[in-house]
């Protein structure tokens, strides 16, 4: 003790070079905990480039598959050669025949233009349907919300065919002398459309709710405030609803072909009903390039269509699937 008061600077060393001791070893430590994690590092980034590689493989294997298809039903629609089996996948004489016979000798233009009509129709009512039906969930409380909420989205998720025969006789009773007509169609595609409500009601409950409260306040009624204010923030979903909406009669041929059964007039078919019959035992090989000219030029504007607007259906099918 008396040797440390006569000479501080002894044990203020001896601290020091043991604080220099700590310090080594927790630089070798250090150095320790480091080398595992190389190699771990190494080892994670083998496998991400190994996993991304095999996954980019697979899905462009996958879309080759999907897109065969596609290209054969294109060459198989320039193909000169008649019949609905050709001995080679490429046509052996090319020609635009099929084509010119599409919109000469046949009535598809009607049909064109029966399902465009349909279409654009069915697509408005759907959307209006659609989108005042998931605001109301999304911002109106009542006691029968929830119960509501729970018997439609259990309702939508039967396919519709499965009603297809309540439909008809429904249609025959509501509209017994054009049971069998466009309106009955358009009816059809958009009565259940407010069963498809949950996307865009999870969409509106990402909106502030302070926007409405702020219009309410101002003294701007329930419906100004979903016209004026919330719909110009939601282009996304509109752009998924019409989207939806569209491609489903356009494309539908179950309750075409079942409500149109027997009507005399061809010309009131849509493209999908118009189309089938084309492909029927004493039609085929009459019609089967024919059909794939027709095929092309239907599947065009819708392909175009959605991939122009593809932004805003993820948009909206991301947006809607944040809340429930």
């Amino acid at each position: 003790m008396s040797e440390q008061i006569k000479n501080p600077n002894s044990a203020t060393e001896s601290k020091q070079e043991l604080t220099n001791w700590q310090k080594i070893d927790q630089m070798e430590a250090d150095i320790e905990r480091q080398l595992p994690k190389k190699k771990r590092k190494g080892g994670m980034k083998f496998r991400k480039i190994f996993g991304d590689t095999a996954g980019q493989v697979f899905l462009t294997i996958l879309s080759i598959i999907w897109v065969i298809p596609l290209f054969y039903l294109i060459v198989q629609s320039f193909r000169k050669e008649p019949g609905a089996w050709s001995p080679t996948f490429f046509p052996q004489e090319w020609t635009l025949d099929n084509y010119k016979r599409l919109f000469t000798e046949t009535p598809f233009l009607q049909w064109y233009g029966n399902t465009l009509l349909i279409a654009i129709c069915s697509c408005i009512i759907t959307a209006l349907f659609v989108l005042c039906t998931a605001y109301a969930f999304s911002r109106m409380k009542f006691k029968a919300r929830k119960p509501m909420m729970n018997i439609m989205l259990i309702l939508g998720m039967f396919p519709g065919f499965m009603s297809m025969s309540a439909v008809y006789f429904l249609l025959k009773i509501l509209l017994p002398e054009n049971y069998q007509s466009h309106a009955s169609l358009i009816i059809v595609y958009s009565a259940g459309a407010a069963l498809s409500y949950y996307i865009a009601k999870g969409f509106f409950d990402t909106v502030p709710k302070s926007l409405d409260e702020a219009a309410r306040i101002d003294g701007s009624s329930r419906f100004r405030t979903f016209y004026k204010i919330i719909l110009p923030l939601s282009k996304s979903i509109i752009i998924y609803t019409i989207l939806t909406s569209f491609i489903s009669p356009w494309c539908d041929y179950i309750f075409v072909s079942f409500i149109m059964a027997g009507v005399p007039d061809t010309g009131m078919y849509t493209v999908s009903l118009g189309m089938y019959k084309w492909l029927e035992r004493e039609m085929i090989q009459q019609y089967f390039t024919t059909f794939c000219a027709a095929a092309v030029i239907v599947a065009t504007p819708i392909t175009a269509l959605f991939m122009w607007l593809q932004k805003y259906y993820v948009e909206g099918v991301t947006g809607g699937a944040v809340k429930g």
